[in-house]
């Protein structure tokens, strides 16, 4: 794959066209696997008007380029691709994606898996929720330590 790994942007992605790049070329990709994160409506119990999601620019991405480095220390993939939004978002909007390619489905699956629960528990976002009380400020980096522990990850060493 040509191109970059990570990018953190306002603008709306098209899944179609991030995957046909991540395989153009390469005639030994046999799997793709991708994931897309969309905005809820609600969260813990509350209407979810809008969201707004920040991030530290150039520490987020060398944190997310390091994880894919250590997805293809751990499985056999071709390459992948991470896509996260910020900015201000509505709910249905999409949020972010992870798309992986490799040779076959088990590697594709489980370095999909791993990269989302990285995002999930680990990458520096901030996170912003409009509600009819208010607006609050939400964790982003969700502590999973089940998540992390099953590829073994602590949060001190992630």
């Amino acid at each position: 794959m040509t191109g970059a790994r990570v990018s953190i942007q306002t603008k709306d992605f098209d899944l179609q066209k991030e995957v046909a790049a991540l395989r153009a070329g390469n005639p030994r990709v046999g799997a793709v696997c991708s994931f897309i994160g969309t905005v809820r409506d609600r969260n813990d119990g509350s209407d979810v008007a809008s969201m707004e999601l920040e991030h530290y620019p150039g520490m987020t991405e060398k944190a997310i380029e390091s994880m894919i480095d250590e997805a293809h220390r751990r499985f056999d993939i071709l390459g992948a691709r991470v896509v996260h939004r910020v900015g201000l978002l509505q709910p249905q909007d999409q949020i972010m994606m992870v798309a992986v390619v490799s040779a076959h489905r088990g590697e594709s699956f489980q370095a999909c898996e791993f990269l989302m629960d990285y995002l999930k528990t680990q990458a520096p976002f901030w996170k912003k929720e409009q509600t009819p009380e208010g607006a609050r400020w939400v964790d982003a980096r969700v502590d999973d330590d089940a998540a992390l522990a099953r590829w073994g990850i602590t949060a001190s060493n992630a």
